[in-house]
């Protein structure tokens, strides 16, 4: 008898659960970018908001173990950071890579192993990097644009002073530690989910 090939389609609970935990990403997300009013925390705030974030993501691959996931909940999270005037095109881009990256992942694993779900997660974490990157991109003009904003001059100053080599690795290095210890945080609090779901 040939093995029964599993049904990869999003059915409309799929999308319900994406849309739930889309919006508690952006929430946790969110929280962790009002960090960003400390000029270090802005450089690590991508693996802080994986740690926050891991259970959504994590529970969300557990519970649709189909293709789709880390796309639609980029799509979610981007519009809704549209909506609040957190948006910029550095974001679009790390986003868009990000989450195409994890769904190239997921596919190739089969989107049932942990390990590699937890791979698809720093991925996608490496989306957020897009908000502390413009410090390194536009370094000069970036400095010249949140002066004008209204920043006071001591955070502006202690900015330019982190926007060395060795943060840009260290900011780099962020959604991965990040991503690891948001990712094991979601299989300890829900391990009996991840077991039914055949992840441990």
């Amino acid at each position: 008898m040939s093995e029964q090939t599993p049904n990869l389609k999003l059915t409309g609970k799929d999308l319900i659960n994406i849309g739930i935990f889309s919006a508690i990403y952006f929430v946790l997300s969110f929280i962790g970018m009002f960090l960003a009013i400390i000029p270090v925390l802005w450089i690590i705030m991508p693996g802080i908001i994986a740690i926050l974030a891991g259970i959504p993501f994590m529970l969300l691959c557990a519970k649709v173990q189909k293709p789709g996931v880390p796309l639609l909940m980029g799509l979610i999270t981007g519009l809704l950071y549209y909506v609040t005037g957190q948006f910029t095109m550095v974001i679009l881009a790390t986003f868009v890579i990000g989450c195409v990256l994890s769904e190239i992942v997921r596919w190739r694993s089969k989107y049932g192993s942990f390990k590699w779900n937890t791979v698809a997660f720093i991925l996608f974490s490496y989306g957020m990097t897009g908000s502390p990157l413009p410090i390194w991109l536009f370094k000069d003009s970036f400095f010249t644009q949140i002066a004008d904003q209204g920043m006071p001059e001591a955070y502006v100053t202690t900015m330019e002073s982190l926007s060395s080599i060795p943060m840009f690795v260290v900011m780099i290095l962020t959604p991965i530690i990040g991503g690891l210890i948001g990712a094991y945080l979601a299989r300890g609090i829900f391990k009996k989910h991840f077991k039914k779901a055949g992840m441990i």
